[in-house]
Formats: structure tokens, sequence, C-alpha cells
């Protein structure tokens, strides 16, 4: 992708000039009520992910964004704020969090891990996905374990939990892995195309949408036992309590209603764009309780049990 897409440098020009006014007293307090903000501007910025499929991702010339989150928070805001204008601000793993925190975008949907350290600075939603930390490797390259990244190049995104999750490994199997950190999910799988990475680690749904959507998805498989379950939930600033209850109570009200296993089988189990190819993840128990009980639980309540 073209790094000075005029919608990349605008993105960027702006993210500046919010970072820097995070500091203005003024301006954190105005931003504390997000529906008011949303009313008084007159639109919704939602943040989304460029190369994050089947969860956020872009379409065309990267002004057009779709995907399983993206749609939800779509409906969330059209039914809060019916009159808001959506827009969309493109943002990474690396700056997802004080792009959110001051108030730069009014609610993230790309993928995000609730974790104890990110509840700190954010608030979560109720659980919208349960993922498997798993790897993406060559379908020739015979790599099924863990074990045989030994002495290997590994790529992880930069800002997602893969990098903390291969040092783990590191220690626990006591291999040695050269962990290559990338910028995004489309260029972590082209490093294991042009064999410059061994292998690819992310959660399983965001390795089956950026294979599905590849030059060639015959060229991959998701290999290795899941080393993590992650709760994956759209985000938003912590300091806004009512924003989160309205939020979590649409989001309970399509799980009570069945709409959202209907919205997770459009995603995961049907073509979905632009390829029309269908990622075959169906909807595990685990997820089924979740949508039964919703919770915003943090991973390290569900990897103790």
């Amino acid at each position: 992708m073209n790094p000075f897409h005029p919608l990349r440098t605008v993105a960027a020009a702006l993210a500046l000039g919010a970072l820097t006014a995070l500091g203005s007293p003024a301006m954190a307090q105005a931003g504390n009520d997000t529906l008011a903000k949303i009313r008084s501007s007159g639109k919704a910025v939602i943040g989304v992910r460029e190369a994050s499929p089947p969860m956020a991702y872009a379409l065309g010339a990267n002004t057009n964004f779709t995907g399983y989150h993206v749609e939800l928070c779509e409906r969330i805001i059209r039914k809060l704020v019916p009159q808001a204008r959506l827009e969309y601000f493109a943002m990474t793993p690396q700056n997802t969090m004080p792009l959110v925190q001051n108030g730069t975008v009014d609610i993230g949907c790309g993928p995000a891990t609730n974790n104890l350290t990110r509840q700190q600075q954010l608030a979560f939603a109720v659980t919208t996905y349960l993922s498997q930390v798993r790897m993406a490797v060559r379908a020739d390259s015979g790599i099924t374990d863990w074990k045989q990244l030994d002495g290997k190049t590994v790529s992880a995104t930069t800002g997602t939990t893969a990098v903390q999750l291969l040092r783990r490994l590191e220690r626990d199997l006591d291999i040695k892995i050269n962990v290559a950190q990338q910028k995004d999910n489309l260029e972590s799988l082209m490093s294991v195309e042009n064999g410059r990475a061994a292998a690819f680690v992310l959660d399983d749904n965001l390795l089956a949408g950026v294979v599905a959507n590849s030059r060639d998805p015959k060229l991959y498989k998701l290999a290795g036992t899941s080393l993590q379950s992650e709760p994956i939930a759209i985000l938003f600033r912590k300091d806004d309590p009512a924003f989160k209850q309205a939020v979590d109570g649409e989001l309970k009200a399509m799980m009570a209603s069945g709409e959202m296993a209907r919205h997770y089988d459009k995603w995961f189990m049907q073509p979905i764009p632009p390829r029309n190819v269908a990622l075959n993840l169906p909807l595990s128990d685990e997820l089924k309780a979740l949508f039964a009980q919703p919770n915003d639980d943090p991973i390290e309540s569900y990897n103790k049990r």
C-alpha cells in the first residue's frame, strides 16, 4: 500500500493534532460525553483498520471499510444517534490506544484483545469474538508444531499480543525465535510468502481473513495448537460509563435476539468481499456461551479457566 495515500496523510496529520491536544483539560472535559459530542458535531468517527479482515478492513482505495466489527459499530451508532454522519479513521495496532483515549475516534472497531493492562487506559464492550492464537505457514513448509520454529524467523504485527506470546513460547519450549515485527497483517503474511519468515502468528480469525484475501490462499495453511484464547471487543474511552452502557446494551440485545449469531455467520461462514471466499470458522461453543451470558472479562480471566 502507498504510505503517502491521501487518507493516510490526512489521518496522520489529524492524529498528530489530536495527540498534541491530549494535554488540554478543556478538550478532555468536553469529550467526556461521547454521545453528546456526536450529537453536537453531527458525526461519529469510527476507528477502523486497513488490513484486518474479517474484523475491519479496507475495500478499494482505502475509502470504503467493512468487516464484522465495522458493521457492529455502524449499527450501534445508527441506533444511538440516527442522525449522525459516519466517518472512518484508519488506525494501526500501535496507535489505537492513544487515538481512542484522546477522542480522535469515538469508537474503536478494529480487533483488540481485552486485557488488564489495556483496561487501565480504555474501556471494552462485552466480548464479541473469542480468538485462538495460531500460526500461518506455507502449505509446503512441513511446519505443524511450534517446536519447529526453533532458529527460524517468525513474523508478528507490531502492537499485537503475538509478540509477547512468542517470547513466552521461547521460554516454555527452550527454543530461539527471531521475531520480525511488521507494520500490518498484510506485510506479515507477505513475509511468509516470500520466505523472509517461516510463520506469521496472530488470532485465528485474522489469520484466516488475511489468507482468504491474499493473492493465492492455497499457498498457506493454519498450524499449531492454540497458544492462548483471547477475548476480542470493541473499545472506547474509559471515562464515559454512559457510552459503555449504551454500547453494551445494543450488543446484548443482538446476542439475546439471535441477531449476533446471524451476524457471525455472515462474516465467518459465508463468502466475504473482496474475493468472496468463506473463512469456514464455525461459531464455537465458548462464543455461544458468551452470547448467552455476555461479559467484558479480560484475557487473564479466560486463561485461568
